[in-house]
């Protein structure tokens, strides 16, 4: 996979990834990352401005680098995972930037694994490194064939699920102690039925414009730090 940004290599540069090659524009000079890129004794190729543009066809801030795939997390690891008591559901969500904008949420609060269904969902891609800073590195993301079935195994864990929808209890008025597993709606669809069904309680964030809704990684940030105050 080509990532690429200052933001990102940072990210990458500094956790135990697997660097295959660093593309460095010529004459790039930023010296923490050229330092980080020293001490893991990476092999860098030099290339023209154009010729990084044309090797990920975007911005790119002078460097690209070349890493293994996403390697996700087994539902196995979450549920083996005795210190795991935040878990973010995503239901089918499908545009990169949400995605990449969501898991920067979820590391920065302290959410313990994200769990995507393996079909009709956006993966981690390189535009979704980008879009969350590099926080992808960092975060543990399982993929999982049914969600419905990982809701009601979350739940017989000892898991209280909660839904985000736009009929339901006002997100600040819910009690989040305990394991909680919030489940984030498509941006086109929202909620499945069946997930609905399926959770212990539906949180809603109530809205005073004339517009009806959030955008999926609003909505997703503004829930997370609500449960992250009792984490």
């Amino acid at each position: 996979m080509l990532v690429y940004g200052k933001n990102v290599a940072r990210e990458v540069l500094s956790k135990n990834t697997t660097v295959k090659k660093v593309y460095l524009k010529e004459g790039f000079n930023n010296e923490e990352i050229l330092n980080l890129i020293k001490q893991n004794n990476n092999k860098v190729i030099y290339k023209t401005s154009e010729e990084l543009d044309r090797l990920v066809n975007e911005t790119n801030q002078g460097i690209v680098i070349d890493i293994e795939d996403y390697h996700y997390k087994y539902f196995e690891d979450l549920k083996e995972d005795d210190d795991a008591k935040f878990v973010v559901i995503l239901d089918h969500i499908e545009d990169p930037r949400n995605f990449g904008a969501i898991i920067r949420t979820c590391e920065c609060a302290g959410v313990d694994y994200i769990v995507i269904p393996n079909k009709r969902s956006v993966e981690v891609t390189a535009a979704v490194f980008k879009s969350s800073s590099g926080a992808a590195v960092h975060q543990k993301i399982c993929k999982v064939a049914n969600l419905h079935n990982t809701v009601e195994k979350l739940k017989k864990n000892g898991f209280w699920v909660i839904g985000t929808d736009a009929n339901g209890e006002d997100y600040t008025k819910i009690n989040y102690s305990g394991k909680i597993a919030v489940i984030i709606g498509s941006e086109g669809k929202g909620l499945q039925p069946l997930l609905r069904k399926s959770c212990d309680q539906i949180a809603s964030i109530p809205l005073k414009g004339k517009i009806n809704s959030l955008n999926a990684s609003v909505a997703a940030g503004i829930i997370i730090y609500e449960i992250s105050k009792s984490k």
